[in-house]
């Protein structure tokens, strides 16, 4: 039988080194690994290159590396939520390679599924495929780093050329992941709007660690409800069902409104 349960958070990240490249689960605050994230902050790595949707908030989720001056690179979708994210973007503290979410997903379900790069009609004709998109600011308003061109090829679709735009895939030393069950073998559940980006960012870690709200024995879980095999997860933490779990926005109304 192979146990992939570990005891503790602190355990399951104590070799991420500084410069690892490491791939996050989560879509806003939903689905965020935060026990695994704790961890990694207590732990101490720094100069780290993050692949995640986004980079949470200032106090919660990946926010809280990036205030600790953890991240060097982010790679994401979406940075709206973050301002200490924008000053150090626009500072030149942060490395930033902005991608399409459909695109970003894709990339990472590449990584995991062998496949070096693809083409997608999405950015074609904008600065994601023509170059020039910012990638680090001089602090002084200028562009230090910018994005490269990127191969377009026109492919034949319905009897018509359209132009495609190659995305390579991502590959990163480890993976932080959130799932609602899973098994001693590393088969996982997720809830609702936590099945995200989870899955994606397990498949493209060499290493993925996932923390578990419940942990049961193998053979427990309905094989057609698993999400995601066992096969990409290689570290398994129970943090139980009382985890705290936030929202970006609370918006309310009066009832009968």
């Amino acid at each position: 039988m192979i146990d992939k349960q570990v005891a503790s958070a602190a355990e399951a990240v104590a070799d991420i080194d500084d410069g690892s490249s490491i791939a996050v689960g989560g879509f806003g605050l939903s689905g965020n690994p935060i026990a695994l994230i704790q961890a990694l902050l207590e732990h101490g790595a720094t100069d780290l290159s993050i692949v995640s949707n986004n980079c949470g908030v200032d106090d919660w989720g990946l926010g809280v590396l990036l205030s600790a001056r953890r991240i060097r690179k982010m790679t994401s979708s979406y940075v709206g939520e973050n301002k200490e994210f924008e000053r150090q973007f626009l500072s030149g503290e942060l490395e930033l390679e902005l991608t399409p979410q459909g695109t970003l997903a894709e990339k990472l379900r590449a990584g995991g599924s062998g496949i070096a790069a693809f083409y997608t009609q999405a950015g074609v004709g904008t600065q994601v495929a023509e170059g020039g998109l910012p990638r680090r600011y001089d602090g002084n308003g200028g562009i230090a780093v910018a994005s490269p061109a990127k191969d377009v090829r026109a492919f034949e679709v319905e009897g018509e050329p359209r132009d495609f735009v190659l995305e390579e895939a991502i590959v990163t030393e480890f993976a932080l992941v959130h799932a609602l069950r899973g098994d001693r073998h590393g088969n996982l559940i997720f809830n609702k709007a936590a099945r995200n980006f989870n899955p994606l960012a397990a498949m493209a870690g060499r290493v993925c660690i996932a923390q578990v709200e419940e942990l049961v024995e193998p053979g427990e879980l309905d094989p057609d409800a698993i999400h995601l095999p066992g096969v990409y997860v290689h570290r398994v933490v129970d943090v139980g069902p009382g985890i705290e779990k936030r929202i970006e926005k609370r918006t309310v109304r009066q009832k009968g409104d």
